[in-house]
Parts: C-alpha cells; structure tokens; sequence
C-alpha cells in the first residue's frame, strides 16, 4: 500500500501507563507529519514500546517509504532511519519484516544511499546476518545491498564496509555457490550484487584470478532455471568482467571455456547443415527439436553483449568467428522478436561477417575515439535506442501514444 502526500495524527489516550496507550493514524491526502508530529511517531518506533502500538507506526513508515515524496521526507529524517535499523532486532516477525522493506524501498531511490550509509551500524549490521545461515530477512539483506551497490560511489562503500567487516568475496561467493546455505533464504539476489560488484577493478581481479577458479564456479548458473535473478545476476557478473580485454584468450580457452554457456542459452532447435554443425563447439551440436532458448529478454541482450565485448580483441574475433558463432546468431535473429535484442545481435553479427579493423586497431577497447566522434556516437546510440523503443510501443500499444512504467517497491 502506497500513501502519497499523507498527514499523519497520533493520538494518545487512558492512563500514563503504556499498556493504555493506543494511536489512531488519520492519512489525510495534506502535508508530511508536522514536527510535533514526527517527534510522537519517533517515540513508538523503539524496542520498548508495545507491539501493536509499535507495528501500526512501522506500517505507516513502510507506506511512507512506498513513494518518492515519502523517501524525500524521511531523507529529512536520519532518526528515523536509524530507529529502523535497530527494530531490525525487534522480537516480532512482522515488525522486523516491515523494518526490512521499507530499508529496500529507502535503498532503491538513488538519493537515499548516502543517508543510509552513513549511519556506520547498518552496513555492518546488513553482512552480520546475512554470513547468519539461520537469519530468516538474508533475502531481503541481498535485494538492499543490490540497491545500494548499483552505482559506483556507494558500491565502493558497500565494498569498503566488506573488508571492515573481514569479509571476503571468496565467502560470497561459496556462499552463493552452496546450495541450502540458509534454509530460509533462496540468496538469489547475491547474483545481482556480484554483477554490481564486479564494477569495481579489485572484485574484476578477484573473479578473473586464474588459481581461484571462481568464474569456472559461476559458468553453470548462467542456466539456472530455478531463478531468473541469478541467472541474469551471473551473466551480468561474466559481461562486466569481459571489460578486462587482457584475459579474452583466457576465457575463451579450454581452461575456462566460456563460450558455450553463453551461446547454449540463445541457441534453438533450428536444424543447422552438418558442415555448421561440425563448426560448432561441442555441446552446440545436433541440438534436440525441444530445446528451448532463455526467456528473458535483458538476460538474452546481456549474453549478446558479453560476446560483442569478447570479440573486441583480435584473438576473441578469430575463436567466435572459428566457433562458428554465425550459424547460431542467424537462427537467433530470425527468432527473436524484440527489437532491442534483435538490434545487438545484428551488431554481433555484423562483427563476426565483417572484415577485421585496421593495423593497430585490433583491440577495439584500446581505441582511442575523438571527443566530437564520441559525442556523436554517443548521440546515434541515443537516437537508435529512442526509435527501438518507439518502435516497441507501436507494436505493444498500438491504439496509445504513450506507456508508463513503474518501479515495483516492496509493500
């Protein structure tokens, strides 16, 4: 339930005891609390204070927390924030569970993360229980540290508060590698943190360290059926680390053997010639009539995108080109129908039929592009993603002018 510029009262009633003190909370489609106001509903919101009394005041702040207004004012309000922290500890399920969505709403608007990390208990308090194998809220604990390691500034603080807290990426990812490690949490959303991870060189390390063998471990998640948020969350993960041109070769060698477990996904039943067939590495061959390819369609782009950025090299150009990578993509663009995705493959493609660049710009990565070139380019991207989802609308809509999408928060 989503409140949107509410008034809230609080009463008090009965005796001083608070045994008789019961709140009645009037939204009214006015202003934000008053101070007064807020100050009361602050006095509820502690550990000492009655269950029912203190769950109607997290209710209201987890509508609060439901709409932009809402985070902008509790923004305002860094008591707050913290008194959510510390009814994370509360002994009722259902207020702890309220504490918890309404952190995932405050983490999921961008202009909160500084005011929430800035609290030094809670980033501390967010890795504690989720090494907590019994810690029943370890799945809501991935979805906000996901949040607020989405861009690069709080990311390097989500990774800051990691090592204070002696905590590796090499425990992260055993634990998003064991299965049942709590058995009241799925821990997808551990999938997504690595990929945002993964935006910073130190975790790109990390995971590309040969004698770790830690990219080996995540290959066969990028076919983990039981959970698209993993799924993608892993492919992400391959894609970014793909950035580090440096070790193409190595990705795309026995050693690691990356390549299949991005093309099986896209892959159909489309019976290819013998002579494609044969090109193909082996677990791509004489695929049966029911193989089906990955139904999402962000976790498809992100598949086309980690092989476009794998033949930035020259060495990546000539193993997908030899891999008969072709033959794959060709069925795939007469088979896809959305259009963004249709539109990078048709830029893999155009790699893996094209000629190869010029002496000395064989690492497409190291070019160095004029400013006023990448401005434009820049610009025709702009231009082509706006038509490519003008493009989809009509398709989608063809009797609307316009679509509205919404941000799905927690309630």
């Amino acid at each position: 339930m989503s409140f949107q510029n509410t008034d809230v009262r609080i009463y008090q009633h009965g005796k001083a005891h608070e045994d008789d003190i019961w709140i009645t909370i009037f939204l009214l489609t006015t202003n934000m609390l008053s101070e007064v106001e807020a100050k009361e509903l602050l006095s509820f919101l502690t550990l000492d204070t009655r269950p029912d009394v203190k769950g109607q005041a997290t209710e209201y702040i987890l509508g609060l927390s439901g709409n932009r207004d809402g985070c902008r004012y509790l923004q305002t309000k860094p008591d707050f924030l913290k008194a959510l922290v510390t009814l994370t500890t509360d002994p009722s399920i259902a207020i702890v569970k309220d504490c918890y969505h309404s952190l995932i709403n405050l983490s999921a608007d961008e202009t909160m993360h500084q005011s929430l990390i800035k609290d030094s208990d809670f980033l501390p308090m967010l890795f504690k229980n989720l090494l907590d194998p019994e810690f029943m809220f370890a799945d809501r604990i991935c979805t906000i540290l996901t949040n607020l390691s989405r861009h690069v500034k709080t990311c390097k603080e989500v990774f800051k508060a990691m090592q204070e807290q002696e905590i590796g990426l090499a425990q992260i990812v055993d634990i998003f590698c064991t299965e049942g490690y709590n058995n009241q949490a799925s821990l997808h959303y551990l999938g997504p943190l690595l990929s945002n991870l993964t935006q910073l060189p130190e975790t790109r390390h990390f995971i590309l360290d040969k004698e770790r063998c830690v990219v080996q471990r995540l290959l066969p998640y990028t076919q983990y059926q039981a959970s698209t948020i993993r799924r993608g969350g892993v492919i992400g993960t391959l894609r970014n680390c793909c950035f580090d041109h440096a070790h193409h070769e190595w990705l795309l060698s026995d050693a690691v053997d990356i390549l299949p477990f991005l093309l099986l996904p896209l892959a159909g039943p489309e019976e290819l010639s013998d002579e494609e067939n044969e090109g193909l590495p082996v677990d791509l061959q004489y695929l049966p009539e029911d193989k089906e390819r990955e139904e999402d369609p962000d976790i498809r782009k992100m598949l086309i995108e980690t092989m476009i950025l794998l033949t930035a090299t020259k060495v990546g150009r000539q193993i997908l080109k030899a891999r008969n990578v072709y033959a794959i993509m060709r069925e795939f663009h007469n088979w896809e129908k959305e259009l963004h995705v249709a539109a990078a493959c048709e830029k893999l493609i155009q790699v893996l039929i094209g000629d190869e660049p010029e002496p000395g710009m064989e690492n497409l990565l190291e070019v160095e592009i004029p400013e006023d070139v990448e401005v434009k380019l820049k610009d025709m991207d702009a231009k082509e993603q706006e038509q490519l989802e003008k493009d989809q609308e009509d398709l989608l809509n063809p009797d609307k002018s316009q679509q509205c999408a919404g941000i799905v928060r927690m309630m």
